[in-house]
């Protein structure tokens, strides 16, 4: 069976970086080996894995990585640390018009 994994590598500058693999080693090798020059890697290396999870389809995966992508580094962060109602407090709407606000 083939896995499709989305990460989160925590970059020098302490910038979180989100990305999809199907070979999660070979992967987190190449942004710290600076294969790629225009990479968002390259000048934030040694970069190191903080989180990951596997996806046995590739659409799956690719849906979860751009939902991901949006997501702020404070979400990212509680993520990481596996705080889920810190993911859903933040992901809760904060605008003036939500029905919760609403008199």
């Amino acid at each position: 069976m083939k896995f499709y994994y989305v990460y989160i590598l925590r970059c020098s500058d302490n910038s979180l970086y989100t990305g999809i693999t199907n070979d999660l080693e070979r992967r987190v090798n190449e942004h710290n080996d600076g294969k790629l020059p225009d990479a968002y890697t390259f000048k934030r290396r040694p970069v190191v894995l903080e989180w990951y999870q596997d996806f046995t389809e590739p659409n799956q995966a690719i849906y979860f990585e751009k939902k991901l992508k949006k997501w702020s580094k404070a979400k990212k962060e509680a993520l990481i640390k596996g705080d889920f109602d810190m993911i859903e407090t933040l992901a809760e709407c904060r605008n003036a018009t939500h029905h919760k606000y609403k008199p």
